[in-house]
């Protein structure tokens, strides 16, 4: 997933380049066309570098008791009737050797679960910033409906982050009353 996503953003930067250039040359009749190609590569190129930097800071060594981490029962409710088991399986995964039990240890996954979270938190902050642009450019609903859409797509993956961590912690609980 890791070399598909920085493949995908280096084409759009292409894309977005020519689009913009000939958005330049033919006096705004690409506008659409290059703001809806720069808003795909801001936001493709926001998560990557969103990641890079907080696995810079925490390299996967978070805090998983910290209060911010702590799922209710109210919310594990929620996330049961959203069916998260059932679909959780299907979505895809940035860096799948982090979430490997044959190489990490559950601590280790929790922990990288934990810092998964709070990336897809920062990106969904970061997913409205485009909404500024609008001064600039008009059109709207270009820059709302990729803003909110790129939000809750992130959103899914707290949301899986969040209804796996109390199975795991119970893993690492029974591990630790060995």
């Amino acid at each position: 997933m890791k070399k598909g996503m920085i493949d995908l953003t280096i084409v759009l930067a292409v894309l977005f380049g020519l689009s913009l250039s000939m958005y330049l040359l033919y006096d705004g009749a690409f506008l659409a066309i290059s703001i809806s190609i720069g808003t795909t590569l801001y936001h493709f190129a926001m998560r990557l570098a969103v990641g890079g930097v907080v696995n810079g800071i925490l390299h996967n060594k978070v805090n998983i008791h910290n209060k911010w981490f702590v799922v209710g029962k109210g919310e594990q409710r929620f996330y049961d009737w959203l069916g998260v088991k059932r679909w959780k399986g299907k979505m895809p995964t940035y860096d799948p050797s982090a979430f490997d039990i044959s190489i990490h240890s559950v601590s280790e996954i929790a922990q990288a679960g934990c810092q998964a979270e709070i990336v897809h938190e920062i990106i969904v902050l970061f997913s409205f910033l485009p909404l500024i642009a609008i001064v600039w450019f008009g059109e709207p609903l270009v820059f709302i409906l990729t803003s909110v859409f790129a939000a809750l797509f992130d959103s899914i993956f707290i949301v899986m982050q969040r209804f796996n961590r109390p199975r795991l912690l119970k893993i690492i609980q029974r591990q630790n009353n060995k």
